[in-house]
């Protein structure tokens, strides 16, 4: 059984998922991973969901605010156990609907272009992608994404 809390970033099991995170992303990135480390502190989330499957913690997401119509979604994950099950799309679909709830318009993302499942799931979830803001102007490992909240 899937089960999904809010919460925020001081959660025991967010704060262990994202270490689960960090250490796949310092992997998969490579020598790119302390630029995009610099911009994941995690004690800046005040919107956080868990998803427990079967009463343990597989995967979490959270969005902070970007401008007064925008959060950022930030820390995606999924443990690989749970992978392919839809947890990251219902993830996801509750950070979505958390946004809409405090009347947030658009969300948008930054992935790696070497994250080449992120990617695809994006744009599975109706994500297009848009130039790159931020940090992220002008970064070739970087593709970045938005979505009009409906």
């Amino acid at each position: 059984m899937l089960t999904l809390i809010r919460t925020n970033s001081d959660h025991p099991d967010f704060i262990n998922l994202v270490k689960d995170l960090d250490a796949y992303l310092k992997i998969v990135d490579g020598d790119d991973h302390e630029f995009y480390n610099q911009f994941n502190n995690i004690d800046v989330l005040k919107h956080t969901v868990i998803a427990y499957l079967d009463n343990q913690p597989v995967g979490c997401g959270a969005f902070k605010p970007f401008n007064n119509s925008s959060v950022e979604i930030k820390r995606m994950y999924t443990s690989p156990i749970a992978r392919n099950k839809g947890i990251a799309s219902a993830i996801l679909k509750d950070i979505e609907d958390w946004a809409k709830e405090l009347n947030i318009k658009s969300t948008l993302l930054e992935t790696g272009l070497k994250q080449t499942e992120a990617v695809k799931f994006y744009k599975k979830n109706n994500y297009k992608i848009i130039p790159n803001f931020g940090q992220y102007a002008g970064v070739e490992n970087s593709v970045c994404f938005l979505k009009e909240l409906k």
